[in-house]
């Protein structure tokens, strides 16, 4: 299948030197991304509501989004590997912390919000190295493949949890996620390209930083919406399927959802940059994607919704992170990426902790915040696309 998506761009890519090493080890550092929220969600269901496990949830999603811009400043200003192994071991500490808290729930919080704060920004550093990786003519293809790849996370996350949990219980899922993240980072630092990689000097550094751009800005608000929607379906889903008698129901749904952001990541690779005028088209599409939803049907016809919602995730975030580069100030590149996913991430906490007392109401009622997240989403990339702040390129 993958020989039928691939441009030659992208097959250019892959045979770059230490790509494949740093897109391996990306990948196997940020599994936890994908199978920390679901190791939370049934570990934490033992001993509490679902209400205050979606708590917990978006507890490890808003400590992932606290650090997130300060570690990226950090690898802007000095180098990769030493923000890479600090925050990862914070992390893994966290993890473990949650593992041992009997599902006490201050001790539960306590971990999940540890380990989120010390999530490594593995998907920023990668895309800062690109440029270093490959020629200039195959940058954006390494983008597209990027991001596409990173939809394998989203398969392989939950079921990596679930295969867990089923051989050793709950607290496996969360001792995994926290090998896994030092694995990757380990293998990512182990690149020639990561240990020489120097962050681009930028003068006067601003203390907004790219916040300083207000399309950025308001880019960023868009991607808190996107976020809010993702991060309201694991919830939302784990009601489903606890409501249809089998709870591990829930891991399948997801990998469903990532599998159709996959196909959609791959197909996405043979699009052409467009404008910023594509960006509220493309968060349209989304939006679409999740109206299926709202049905509730049976199991069966479920995994075909969850497929379809997923298309929608890559396009969109392609030409966002495209955006951002373009329109971040000289020497904030990462920075601005990872505002991208803190705002990504800010919107998954808020999405997980509004999804859990709307889904307690009813499924359908939970279901019905994704596409009203997704419609603020529209209107903050139209504002995006048609405010104009200068001459700067509009190219995503």
């Amino acid at each position: 299948m993958g020989a039928m998506f691939l441009m030659p761009a992208v097959s250019a890519v892959l045979r770059a030197p230490h790509v494949p090493l740093v897109l391996i080890a990306s990948q196997v550092g940020r599994l936890p991304t994908a199978a920390a929220p679901l190791a939370l969600l049934l570990f934490a269901r033992q001993s509490v509501s679902l209400a205050v496990s979606g708590i917990v949830v978006a507890v490890f999603t808003a400590g992932m989004a606290v650090t997130a811009p300060l570690l990226a400043r950090a690898v802007d200003r000095w180098r990769q590997p030493p923000v890479l192994y600090g925050s990862s071991a914070l992390s893994a500490v966290g993890y473990v912390l949650a593992a041992l808290s009997g599902g006490r729930p201050a001790l539960l919080v306590t971990g999940a919000f540890l380990a989120g704060m010390g999530t490594p920004p593995l998907e920023a550093c990668l895309r800062a190295l690109w440029p270093h990786l490959v020629p200039p003519a195959d940058v954006t293809a390494a983008y597209s493949l990027d991001i596409a790849l990173q939809e394998v996370i989203f398969v392989v996350g939950p079921l990596v949890t679930l295969a867990a949990v089923a051989v050793a219980g709950p607290a496996t899922g969360l001792i995994t996620a926290a090998v896994l993240q030092l694995a990757g980072v380990a293998a990512f630092v182990a690149a020639p390209t990561v240990r020489h990689w120097r962050g681009e000097p930028a003068g006067h550094r601003h203390w907004a930083g790219p916040l300083r751009s207000s399309r950025l800005v308001t880019l960023i608000a868009g991607i808190a919406c996107v976020g809010a929607a993702v991060g309201s379906i694991p919830v939302v889903l784990t009601g489903y399927a606890e409501a249809s008698g089998d709870r591990g129901l829930t891991g399948w749904l997801l990998a469903f959802q990532a599998l159709g952001a996959l196909v959609s990541g791959l197909l996405y690779t043979r699009a052409r940059p467009g404008t910023l005028r594509r960006l509220p088209l493309l968060a349209a599409c989304f939006t679409v994607g999740y109206l299926p939803l709202l049905l509730v049907p049976a199991p069966a016809a479920m995994f075909a919704c969850q497929f379809v919602s997923g298309f929608g995730l890559p396009p969109l975030l392609t030409a966002a992170f495209l955006a951002a580069d373009r329109l971040a100030p000289p020497g904030t590149a990462v920075e601005a990426f990872a505002w991208i996913f803190t705002a990504f991430t800010v919107g998954s906490a808020t999405g997980a902790a509004i999804a859990g007392p709307l889904t307690d109401a009813t499924i359908r009622t939970g279901f019905t915040f994704a596409p009203l997240a997704g419609l603020l989403a529209i209107a903050a990339m139209a504002v995006t696309a048609h405010r104009q702040c200068g001459p700067s390129s509009d190219r995503a």
